[in-house]
């Protein structure tokens, strides 16, 4: 390969706290190497257009504290055909980009996968994911602040679940992983989790939710993950209201939604998100290429990208035993 002279970022999927501190690390290491970068808007759906902006150390100024993502994002369904990933690499080697930094989760590193082994374009990935369900990093860009968001909102809850002796249902993010459930269950005091990871019956939930609430008269606090198996907070709640047991209950949901996603990055986001955007740039410097970087024991470390999206990364189940001792 040429020896690198300009590059390319992008976000692509869903947005996470820290992409902009991810952004910003990219571009600045590049500089340092006297490498030019191009953003790309929009991700996949902006290559493909050719929606591309020159962007140098000034331009990425006061974002590190930013959530969102400057950059903006999408989803494209053009890019998973063949010729939309061709449109996408012309349009590419046009604007003379040798190499691109991907920013994003699953779908993403999926996407840059296909990509560079179709179209021999480097690409490195950086995972950026509330959901931290990336295989071959501890934490995912935006997983902290997410989880520190859903915490807070839980805290809250519970002051006006203890005031009316109420059974709160709190639906957090995790379609396919629940690492934010069970960490907010244990930071939260929940009296009982549902992640993905877990087959619960409804019998020996509503079993449980009946002891709980039979044995005190304080509140109760369950979290579910959007992904649980019975289809999250109020399809449970429609069970429960549905059987005489739980008539004398007072219940009620609470889904927290895309406030995960908005805010201000955490700092260990931002340090996350500035240490694997520098990293990549330098694994572009290498000469890597179909691989992501991300930190293992407080270390960088280079994933297949294939890797990433084809195994499953698994829960701490140590942490579901402590749920359920401490409830």
């Amino acid at each position: 390969m040429d020896t690198l002279k300009r590059i390319g970022v992008y976000t692509s999927g869903g947005d996470a706290p820290g992409m902009n501190a991810c952004v910003r690390a990219v571009v600045r290491t590049a500089a340092a190497h006297d490498l030019e970068v191009i953003g790309i808007r929009r991700g996949y759906a902006g290559m493909i257009e050719g929606d591309f902006v020159e962007i140098d150390g000034r331009s990425v100024s006061n974002i590190v504290q930013q959530g969102g993502t400057i950059l903006k994002s999408a989803r494209s369904k053009r890019f998973q055909t063949p010729e939309g990933r061709a449109r996408a690499a012309a349009n590419l080697r046009e604007a003379g980009v040798q190499g691109l930094v991907a920013i994003g989760g699953d779908g993403t590193l999926r996407g840059a996968s296909i990509f560079t082994e179709e179209h021999h374009i480097p690409i490195v990935g950086c995972p950026g994911t509330i959901d931290n369900d990336l295989f071959g990093t501890d934490e995912t860009i935006g997983y902290d602040t997410a989880l520190n968001t859903a915490l807070e909102n839980i805290d809250r809850i519970r002051d006006t679940a203890d005031a009316h002796d109420r059974l709160f249902l709190v639906e957090v993010m995790g379609r396919d992983a629940g690492f934010i459930a069970l960490n907010c269950a244990i930071g939260g005091g929940a009296e009982l989790v549902l992640i993905p990871e877990t087959l619960v019956e409804l019998d020996e939930i509503k079993e449980r939710i009946h002891s709980l609430m039979s044995a005190q008269t304080r509140s109760s606090i369950v979290v579910v993950a959007e992904g649980e198996e019975l289809g999250g907070a109020q399809r449970i709640e429609q069970a429960l209201l549905e059987d005489g047991a739980f008539s004398h209950i007072d219940i009620r949901v609470c889904i927290l939604g895309h406030t995960q996603r908005g805010g201000s990055p955490t700092a260990r986001d931002r340090v996350l998100a500035s240490r694997l955007g520098a990293a990549a740039v330098e694994a572009l410097l290498e000469g890597h290429s179909g691989v992501m970087v991300g930190i293992v024991n407080n270390e960088v470390k280079l994933t297949s990208m294939r890797n990433v999206w084809s195994r499953k990364k698994n829960i701490n189940y140590e942490l579901l035993k402590l749920t359920q001792l401490l409830s």
